[in-house]
């Protein structure tokens, strides 16, 4: 009997069969080839199919379960889909398998191609990945890759602190001063390479002597770790200019944009100072017990009409009120001057920066978002009299900003009619 290859059929003929009795996979088979002989003609004879290699062999499984047989049939073809539907079809006539009642049902006829077809897609796919993570990188990246490895090899211990340093402290008039060997590594990395670092969280007797004949910059992670690390530069060393990362990040990890932003906005030792003692001042209030018991009691019921902060005018709370409606929905922030006129618009992820960034000058801010400690701070360094926003988590009475929420000013044109 003649064989086909899975490889050459082009189909796959599915069916069940369910037999009333017990038999044989040889019964089965014999009732395929006998009862399909002389009714499909000669072109199309089981047999004959099978000797010239058309149809494959026939996989015949059979189960016996509770007297009865079921399982199912599989018939491979290189035939045309016409003549491939025929002899399918012609399975289902078989009635009977041995001595039992039997029951053949086509369930499908599956296209090989197709599924090969789906099998080299997927597998294009996966070796156009491997291609596309291990192409070769074009010049630019090449020049990329060489550079930054050049940078990295420059790196050097300084003095007699051996601290991790760029190659240019001698030859710079000014140098940055950074917290650790990665932040020296970013900095080459981007192409600074007057940078030296502390190496540790005490201030090393090199940097005291390179603070008396260099122009010296610190610069610091975002955090208030790197408030602290200022502080004590500021006390042992000569320091003339502090640059923050932004909030939140580290020297380590920043951009190249944000290194020069960072640098380009540096502010003066003095400034600094000043700014970090206001810091002090206002956590040491908030922290004093004859501070917190000095403070006047408020009785635990609601007063009948809102508590305005001193200062304010119906006219100006009616401003803050519409300014506010305004910024419903788009996160955003409007700074404003004595007059109530805007000096700018911004997201209020970039109200920190600009609030530092002006330091002084801004009457108010009215922004979409919730008032939180760290905003009423630099408020409080910046001089900001009024803090208009949604909602506030911070009360009134601990701090010496103004704060309005929009409950605040929800009355406030029954008021002033």
């Amino acid at each position: 009997m003649g064989k086909i290859s899975p490889v050459s059929s082009k189909y796959i003929v599915h069916s069940t069969i369910d037999i009333e009795g017990v038999v044989d996979r040889p019964d089965v088979i014999g009732a395929i080839f006998g009862q399909t002989e002389g009714l499909l003609g000669s072109d199309l004879e089981l047999r004959e199919l099978q000797r010239s290699g058309r149809i494959g062999r026939i996989e015949v499984n059979v189960e016996i379960r509770n007297g009865k047989s079921t399982g199912s049939i599989i018939i491979p073809s290189s035939l045309d889909k016409a003549e491939t539907s025929i002899v399918a079809a012609a399975l289902e006539v078989i009635q009977r398998i041995g001595p039992c009642n039997a029951k053949v049902r086509v369930q499908s006829i599956e296209d090989v191609r197709i599924s090969k077809r789906t099998f080299v897609i997927e597998r294009a796919k996966e070796l156009l990945k491997n291609l596309m993570e291990n192409v070769m990188p074009d010049s630019q990246e090449l020049a990329d890759e060489v550079a930054y490895s050049v940078r990295v090899m420059e790196i050097q211990e300084y003095g007699s602190d051996r601290l991790p340093s760029g190659p240019s402290i001698d030859d710079s008039d000014e140098i940055i001063v950074v917290e650790g060997r990665a932040d020296v590594l970013n900095l080459l990395k981007h192409g600074i390479k007057n940078a030296i670092a502390l190496n540790g969280t005490s201030i090393p007797p090199t940097i005291g002597e390179l603070s008396k004949k260099k122009v010296i910059t610190a610069f610091v992670d975002g955090d208030r770790g790197g408030k602290l690390i200022i502080k004590e530069l500021l006390g042992v060393a000569e320091i003339d200019f502090v640059a923050f990362a932004p909030d939140g990040k580290e020297v380590e990890e920043i951009t190249n944009k944000e290194i020069h932003k960072a640098i380009r906005s540096r502010i003066s030792a003095e400034q600094a100072k000043l700014e970090l003692g206001r810091e002090t001042e206002a956590q040491e209030r908030r922290d004093d017990p004859r501070h917190m018991q000095s403070r006047p009691q408020f009785s635990i019921r609601k007063p009948k009409f809102v508590k305005r902060p001193t200062g304010i005018g119906d006219e100006q709370r009616v401003k803050f009120k519409e300014i506010l409606e305004g910024l419903v929905g788009t996160h955003g922030a409007q700074v404003l001057d004595s007059k109530l006129s805007i000096l700018g618009k911004v997201p209020i992820s970039e109200l920190p920066t600009t609030i530092k960034s002006l330091s002084s000058g801004i009457y108010a801010i009215v922004f979409d978002g919730s008032i939180d400690k760290d905003l009423v701070q630099k408020a409080e360094m910046s001089s900001v009299k009024f803090l208009v926003a949604m909602d506030s988590q911070v009360k009134a009475a601990d701090t010496s900003v103004g704060i309005l929420t929009l409950a605040d000013l929800a009355d406030v044109k029954s008021q002033l009619n």
